[in-house]
């Protein structure tokens, strides 16, 4: 734990060295009426002993359920020396690298994270991270309004397909710019943006089509189609991704051979643990064409005057910092120690080891749906092929099925769609990634039948 060391001595010196008699008399202008007073409720302090032993007995009791729930995180296998070496000191206290010469080294891990980035989504440009998937799907919605110049619209068709949050968290953010998001169902058969429903938008003026893989469902989209019928239409296409699906499926650049404008989506998948929902961190690439418009930074390698390699922040408009009204983002953060853990990830990994997790991951969950619709009163409610994820039907009540599996047997059972979708009935959304076994699925599909059937 923290160690303060400071003694009393120390701090009146400190005291004395700038003329104050108490460490009160620092807090003097403030008001006494805005004072708290005497905090009567806050228990005794702890010994260094004590706490570490109350907090031992807080986290256990989490317990370790075998977790089948994703709906945006997900539990992955993270190797020992991820954290190991994300967490060395020069690492993990690093700030904002705005002195070039002084952060070489988080810089290059920077330029690395980008390389890698780039090349998974087959993408030309990466920026340096930006706060989570949520905002960056957000601002990825900002970026195509102000680069698609033949559009006078401000207008993103929506698919429902996108992650709830997202769509909230982006509606929440460019709902005041006089940005408009416009909502496009889905095929109930088949769980998949319904490309006979963007008939109706065609020839008309949408500055960008969004379009995820996996979509929330877990289920496939049609990448090719949507992205061809975007540029036919004179639409930007952004794409969300799961990032360590694109390891295994076509990958966004490639995506009707033309590629997508822009890929954005949420990093947790890379090396970084669930975390009582965080904190996680967002990426975005994009072509060429459009890197100017890219929020966030961009780390460059040059060569200085002796010949000797260097990186540099190349690309970041000095307005995010003084004329904020007229910034290209205002919440560009870099979430520099989850990318470090990612980086050092998906160097430990590799192409070939990043494409087994993810294979590993869908055989599960293949197997997780064929198990569980072994069970009476369980089905699957759409036809076309996952990733990762499936949703499945019940016929029970998903609320308390999911307080009992969690209370009572420690089992994660999924998501529940009946908020977000209601016309899906009680509809759950299962996952299962290569840390499940078939014990684990064999364990989750007894007990599940057990509370329905019994």
């Amino acid at each position: 734990m923290p160690f303060i060391p400071h003694t009393e001595r120390d701090v009146e010196q400190m005291l004395a060295a700038i003329g104050a008699d108490s460490i009160e008399d620092l807090f003097d202008e403030i008001p006494q009426h805005l004072r708290c007073g005497e905090l009567e409720k806050i228990p005794a302090g702890m010994n260094e002993m004590e706490i570490t032993r109350l907090m031992r007995e807080r986290a256990a009791q989490d317990g370790t359920p075998l977790c089948f729930l994703g709906a945006g995180a997900y539990e992955h296998h993270i190797p020992a020396a991820v954290w190991e070496i994300t967490t060395r000191g020069e690492f993990y206290s690093a700030y904002t690298p705005y002195q070039a010469e002084a952060s070489q080294g988080t810089l290059q891990l920077l330029y690395e994270y980008q390389t890698m980035m780039a090349s998974l989504m087959t993408m030309d440009v990466s920026n340096a991270s930006l706060y989570d998937g949520a905002s960056a799907l957000a601002e990825a919605v900002l970026m195509a309004v102000r680069a698609n110049r033949q559009s006078k619209s401000r207008k993103i068709l929506m698919p429902r397909t996108v992650n709830p949050v997202y769509r909230s968290v982006t509606e929440a953010i460019v709902k005041n710019q006089a940005i408009e998001l416009i909502d496009v169902p889905f095929d109930p058969l088949t769980g998949q943006t319904d490309l006979s429903a963007l008939a109706q938008y065609a020839g008309e003026d949408y500055a960008a089509l969004v379009i995820p893989q996996p979509n929330f469902f877990g289920v496939l989209e049609q990448v090719d189609e949507l992205t061809a019928w975007a540029a036919e239409n004179k639409m930007l296409s952004i794409a969300v991704v799961n990032p360590l699906a694109m390891s295994l499926l076509k990958p966004a650049g490639e995506w009707a051979d033309l590629g997508v404008d822009i890929v954005c989506g949420e990093g947790q998948p890379l090396g970084v643990p669930l975390a009582s929902g965080g904190p996680y961190f967002g990426f975005m690439c994009c072509k060429q064409v459009h890197v100017r418009q890219m929020p966030g930074r961009i780390i460059g390698r040059t060569i200085d005057l002796e010949g000797k390699q260097g990186f540099t922040l190349t690309l970041q408009a000095r307005e995010q910092h003084i004329r904020r009204s007229k910034a290209t983002s205002n919440i560009c953060t870099n979430q520099g120690l989850l990318v470090t853990a990612a980086t050092i990830h998906m160097s430990l990994l590799g192409p070939e080891g990043l494409r087994r997790a993810a294979l590993n991951s869908h055989q599960n969950t293949q197997l997780l749906k064929q198990r569980l619709t072994k069970i009476n009163g369980v089905k699957a409610v759409f036809s076309s092929a996952v990733f990762h994820e499936c949703v499945i039907s019940l016929e029970a009540d998903v609320a308390p099925l999911i307080d009992q599996l969690a209370k009572n047997h420690h089992i994660l059972a999924g998501f529940s769609l009946q908020e977000n979708y209601p016309e899906l009935g009680n509809a759950l959304l299962v996952c299962a990634t290569e840390t499940r076994t078939e014990q684990d699925i064999e364990t989750y599909a007894v007990v599940l039948d057990k509370l329905i059937n019994s």
